[in-house]
């Protein structure tokens, strides 16, 4: 029995939910979100909010519940709200500037990095050492700040590279003469 399934997702005003084909849209202020639905899932769009409920009894329906759920949360969180990842970047000559479109990173190689930023997505750098993501889909805003993230991880010993806001790095001892 899934714990987090067996809630409702509470639908705010201003936002609409609907189910056509197999693919449930969700609409509101920050623009309109679509998924594709699981066939092993029950969805009910009611006057209160959505009800996901496992459509049978098998082991792969019981898996997919809260997932599911929480695919349709994020749905009307993004619609509503909208998702944020804030990246730091530590460095000696290390910076980030938005351009438009597009984030220009300098991370100490010979070169420039341009990350082209996809439609529905907006970066804005308040300052030279942070990037703001910001967006309603969870997803494209996670995997853009994951590609950042990985010009430049950070490094155990100076702490030199591209983190989340609120990462811990695991601080390592130099060599001991």
């Amino acid at each position: 029995m899934s714990r987090i399934g067996k809630k409702p997702v509470p639908v705010p005003a201003g936002v609409t939910a609907s189910i056509d084909g197999g693919v449930m849209s969700v609409k509101g202020p920050k623009g309109t979100l679509t998924l594709k639905l699981a066939d092993d899932i029950r969805y009910d769009v009611q006057a209160d909010g959505i009800a996901v409920t496992p459509g049978n009894d098998t082991k792969r329906a019981r898996a997919f519940w809260g997932m599911q759920r929480t695919l349709v949360q994020n749905l009307v969180t993004g619609v509503t709200e909208g998702f944020t990842k804030k990246l730091l970047i530590t460095g000696v000559g290390y910076r980030a500037a938005a351009q438009g479109r597009n984030l220009k990173l300098q991370l100490g190689y010979s070169h420039d990095v341009n990350i082209d930023v996809p439609e529905g997505i907006e970066v804005k750098t308040p300052d030279a050492t942070t990037v703001e993501i910001s967006g309603a889909d969870k997803q494209k805003v996670g995997q853009l700040a994951a590609e950042i993230r990985r010009w430049r991880k950070p490094e155990p010993y100076k702490g030199k590279g591209i983190k989340y806001d609120g990462e811990f790095i695991f601080r390592k001892e130099g060599k001991k003469k």
